[in-house]
């Protein structure tokens, strides 16, 4: 499945089923916009956790990436060790590179399937897709409209400090690795400001559910 596929052909039938993919900078809260939207009816994949699936001890993307990098990178416990293939490919895009190479295809072809599944049990309705490196990795064509969660780059690095427990220094060079969060929203269809109060960002995640909502109601493609 390549960029210049659409939703139309792995989904001949989605009835009035609108996939929102949900995505954002690092530590900008897509989790908790996520959540709020699911609370309002919203279905959820999460690509995190797909990725998580597909690299199981027994997948053929383990064997592959072991194959690739060495046994450096699994764990005591036979898992893969995600955190040190992370630190191998952070800073050596040709790494990542092989790393997407193997992870990406597999990961789509299981969001495809749990598309086909939730829209044979139910053809209406929400589905979000939390895709982090939607905008990076190429992905606009698996969703009808893309949600950007927006803080500014200073509260990322205030958030990612405290969450992941790293230095400023860290943090910085963790953001710099990824795309611009400004750049992402200019790409966005709709944007949720989510660095004010909670009740700020439950505010606007309710007018955006009642727009989709009223959109959905008459075509996908025209939200």
């Amino acid at each position: 499945m390549g960029p210049g596929d659409s939703l139309d052909l792995f989904l001949p039938e989605m009835g009035d089923l609108l996939i929102l993919g949900v995505t954002g900078g690092i530590a900008s809260g897509k989790t908790t916009v996520a959540h709020m939207l699911a609370e309002l009816g919203a279905r959820i994949i999460d690509f995190d956790l797909l990725a998580r699936d597909v690299v199981r001890p027994g997948e053929p993307a383990f064997g592959e990436i072991v194959g690739r990098f060495g046994d450096q990178v699994v764990a005591e416990d036979g898992a893969l060790d995600r955190k040190r293939l992370s630190g191998l490919v952070f800073c050596d895009p040709q790494k990542r590179k092989m790393l997407e190479e193997i992870t990406h295809p597999r990961i789509v072809a299981a969001f495809v399937r749990q598309v086909r599944e939730m829209a044979g049990k139910n053809p209406r309705g929400i589905l979000l897709a939390v895709i982090p490196l939607l905008f990076e990795a190429g992905l606009r064509h698996l969703v009808h409209k893309t949600l950007v969660v927006y803080v500014p780059p200073g509260e990322q690095v205030e958030r990612l400090m405290r969450r992941d427990r790293i230095t400023r220094k860290e943090a910085g060079r963790i953001l710099r690795a990824q795309m611009p969060i400004q750049e992402k929203v200019g790409m966005a269809d709709f944007v949720i400001q989510n660095q004010g109060e909670i009740s700020e960002t439950r505010r606007e995640v309710e007018a955006l559910w009642r727009r989709l909502e009223e959109a959905r109601k008459r075509t996908p493609g025209a939200v």
